[in-house]
């Protein structure tokens, strides 16, 4: 079985050092594909010099910052193009453990094609949030849910594995959303093409370092996003 890691980046230098080497002990068979956005902190450099040594890990420098959701569809078209039968997403500052990666693909060896790792699945395993943004997460899940009809406690997270022959199913150019929108579409339509999912439970952590790309933006994004994909539901546009 071969596992690509997609790692997003926006000036995450500190950080992505030590998480290579931390997941290369859980699963050194897996390799990490980094889609920088041209980070200012030139998180690209670090990346290029680990990549000179080890190859394992790949990098996709962009020219500018585009996006999470866009930069997770470029790392599947390039798993797809690369023969790869999964793909990991997974966050660069540490909030996501690389030691439930094995957890994750166990999962998909017993089966299952997109396996989420869930915050909310077994209560709130959210670690050193505020309470603001905690509550806006939950309700932001339950609200979802609800619209959208996907039920999965954690329509949001952005740690999860998924096989490629379920991301061959969906038109890739087609999706447009960034940040927690693009994970519920992602989630939705793989759900909605009766593929097997399931939620393992995780501990969230917040950030080692650096600075959280939360905005409104992205909050209004996601909430508008969730009726788009009932409507397109209902006319069988899924």
């Amino acid at each position: 079985m071969r596992i690509l890691i997609i790692i997003p980046t926006y000036n995450e230098r500190e950080n992505i050092k030590p998480l290579i080497y931390e997941i290369f002990k859980v699963i050194p068979q897996a390799n990490i594909l980094i889609v920088d956005d041209n980070s200012p902190d030139k998180t690209y450099e670090v990346v290029e010099e680990i990549s000179k040594n080890d190859n394992r890990v790949f990098l996709i420098k962009r020219a500018g910052k585009f996006g999470l959701g866009t930069a997770y569809v470029e790392g599947f078209k390039w798993a797809i193009l690369n023969n790869y039968d999964v793909v990991v997403e997974m966050d660069a500052d540490f909030s996501h453990q690389p030691s439930d990666l094995l957890r994750l693909i166990q999962k998909i060896q017993e089966g299952y094609d997109l396996v989420i790792g869930s915050r909310y699945i077994e209560g709130v395993n959210v670690i050193n949030w505020p309470m603001k943004r905690l509550l806006l997460s939950y309700f932001a899940n339950l609200y979802a849910r609800i619209i959208t009809g996907v039920p999965i406690k954690d329509l949001t997270s952005g740690f999860k594995a998924i096989r490629v022959s379920a991301l061959k199913s969906i038109d890739l150019d087609k999706i447009k959303s960034n940040g927690y929108a693009f994970q519920i579409e992602i989630h939705f339509k793989i759900y909605n093409k009766k593929f097997k999912v399931t939620e393992i439970p995780i501990v969230f952590y917040e950030r080692r370092s650096g600075n959280s790309k939360m905005s409104k933006k992205i909050i209004l994004e996601a909430a508008l996003m969730v009726w788009r994909l009932r409507i397109n539901k209902m006319l069988g546009r899924i």
